[in-house]
């Protein structure tokens, strides 16, 4: 098998920071890089797009989750970009963590994807825990949930 990039989506919970170790493993294994996806879980994603809660706090959310994974990636000879998505939308009802997870698999080429599987821990960040099942039957890319 090959691998050019490792899709690691994360959302600020301690299982996804885990899997994440994982995508690192995955990537150093075969000389890819990682792209970091935050996926914002459905209370904040809400918030947002109906305007109860500022942009800007929910960046400051997002840069607060992410920035102890992109030190960790500093650590590391890797290569890696990162970005953020809704994991739900109040517009699009076929929007979840799943979805959303192998659309952007896809849009970026990435050939491996890595996240933590159910069961949900009941964290209410932890939105990606909830789309392991989705992400496995529907992805394109193998998958490791861990």
């Amino acid at each position: 098998m090959e691998a050019d990039l490792v899709l690691a989506p994360v959302d600020g919970s301690d299982n996804a920071a885990e899997a994440f170790e994982y995508a690192v493993a995955v990537a150093d294994r075969y000389d890819a890089a990682v792209h970091v996806l935050f996926v914002l879980g459905e209370e904040m994603s809400r918030r947002v797009q109906e305007g109860t809660i500022d942009g800007e706090l929910a960046a400051e959310t997002t840069v607060a989750a992410v920035d102890p994974i992109l030190d960790r990636l500093d650590e590391t000879d890797l290569e890696s970009t990162h970005s953020s998505a809704y994991g739900y939308s109040t517009q699009r009802l076929t929007q979840h963590p799943g979805s959303v997870i192998t659309e952007v698999a896809d849009q970026l080429g990435a050939d491996f994807v890595v996240l933590p599987r159910e069961p949900v821990t009941g964290d209410p960040q932890a939105a990606i825990e909830k789309a392991a099942q989705y992400v496995i039957a529907h992805a394109d890319q193998p998958v490791l949930s861990v």
